[in-house]
């Protein structure tokens, strides 16, 4: 389960925006739980252990009451520790932290995950955390594979900068009524899958047989439908210097998967990110959803487990299942904190088997520490039980999105979600959209490869 980030040629571009926003957050901290913390790169101090330090999270909403309790128990067994609480949807929190970082007003502890990891470290934020861990009641109890991860998105120094909670995997969630009904067979296949996006479609009755994420966050999950119907196993060809998401069996997989928009899917599927589809998903009468384990929970609340099933992503050719990694979420501690001896029995406190376990039911993702990962409540997580089964029986390849490079999130997200949305309009082709995001792709590894000399 190796992670991996991406470095382009807009790097500068964003580092520029970040400064010039800087002046705003310093003047709009205050409102957001800023208790007066430094830039990115400030050394900060351990503090006294006491008194209050501050939390980003970097899912609010989805994750908030969740969090709130982990940090009721904190508070509960270190009555001299509080903890501010702010939540930022994780479609701000990347530009959220970039401006802090350069103009100040950066938390104690945050959100950091995989995906976002090396660009927060590139720019010195983030404090390394390999010593507090090797002295901690948690080394040798979390999974190595994610710890891994986070070491390997680092950005290539093999350094601990956020300490694992979870891990996240893809899932194609079906309604198990409305296939029974059509008499249609369960889609473990891409071929079931779109034979049910078709038959279930009737547009008269505002019925749909898929919801595709064409807002934020639609990259990934493009690329997933790419490299599951591709076959393709690796992100990169074996020079190592040229990705592979312009392969031209990639190409025709995605030709094939955005042809489906306004065809099977709703029109307003074109700006929904995750909570947008998800909500319309549990309140309509959609077929198929692609998300991953984080909102199984929201399903069963909408729907009771009766209605639907998560598996794993749709077998391709060979009879062999190709999924790309979803980034390990944790979290880290700011360099610039001046209370870092709290804030780190804030994070020790919050990847412990019982807050792990309690978070993770919550949120029905993998927990990153090995006893919690033992408890009773994951055999009845239908979903979470079939990923961890389908990522160690053999039957799942992963290719490792890169991760490691600073500005993969700008590359995958501000970049590229634009032209793909004129992918699904039919403003641009599926191929000059992938040869657009492969040739960043190939600058930004080539600038990589030549600063690790």
């Amino acid at each position: 389960m190796k992670i991996s980030i991406l470095r382009n040629s807009t790097g500068g571009r964003r580092a520029s925006v970040a400064v010039a926003l800087g002046a705003v957050l310093a003047l709009t901290a205050t409102a957001c739980g800023d208790d007066g913390s430094g830039a990115g790169g400030d050394e900060g101090a351990e503090g006294s252990g006491k008194g209050k330090i501050v939390f980003w999270d970097n899912n609010g909403g989805v994750r908030t009451e969740i969090w709130k309790e982990v940090i009721a128990d904190f508070e509960k067994a270190n009555p001299d520790i509080d903890v501010q609480y702010v939540g930022i949807a994780s479609t701000e929190y990347q530009s959220k932290v970039d401006t802090a970082i350069q103009g100040g007003g950066l938390p104690d502890v945050g959100g950091i995950s995989a995906s976002m990891l090396a660009g927060f470290a590139a720019q010195g934020a983030l404090e390394t955390l390999d010593f507090r861990l090797a002295k901690s009641p948690l080394n040798g109890k979390l999974n190595e594979d994610m710890i891994e991860s986070m070491r390997a998105a680092g950005g290539g120094d093999d350094k601990l900068y956020s300490i694992p909670t979870s891990a996240n995997n893809g899932v194609l969630y079906y309604r198990t009524d409305l296939f029974e009904k059509a008499g249609l067979e369960e889609p473990t296949t891409w071929d079931r899958f779109y034979e049910a996006a078709e038959k279930l479609t009737d547009k008269g009755k505002n019925e749909f047989g898929y919801t595709i994420r064409g807002g934020a966050g639609s990259i990934a999950q493009a690329l997933d439908a790419m490299y599951g119907q591709s076959g393709i196993t690796s992100f990169w060809d074996a020079s190592g210097k040229k990705t592979t998401v312009n392969d031209p069996k990639n190409v025709e997989a995605l030709e094939k998967y955005a042809a489906l928009f306004k065809k099977v899917t709703p029109a307003a599927d074109l700006n929904n990110d995750f909570t947008k589809m998800v909500a319309q998903w549990d309140s309509g009468t959609i077929g198929m959803l692609n998300h991953n384990l984080g909102s199984y929970q929201d399903h069963v609340k909408a729907l009771t487990a009766e209605k639907f099933r998560g598996i794993p992503q749709p077998i391709g050719p060979g009879g062999k299942r190709v999924q790309v990694s979803n980034p390990v979420d944790g979290v880290g501690m700011f360099k610039s904190s001046k209370n870092k001896e709290a804030a780190w029995k804030f994070i020790e406190f919050a990847t412990s088997a019982q807050s792990s376990s309690k978070f993770n039911e919550s949120a029905g993702q993998v927990p990153a520490h090995t006893d919690a990962a033992k408890d009773e409540w994951i055999s009845k997580a239908e979903p979470t039980k079939l990923a961890a089964e389908a990522l160690s029986d053999g039957s799942t390849t992963i290719v490792q999105l890169p991760y490691y490079l600073p500005d993969w999130n700008t590359i995958s997200k501000a970049d590229n979600e634009p032209n793909f949305q004129k992918v699904l309009l039919g403003d641009m082709s599926a191929k000059d959209f992938l040869d657009t995001m492969a040739e960043q792709l190939n600058e930004a590894q080539a600038e990589w490869q030549e600063q690790r000399g």
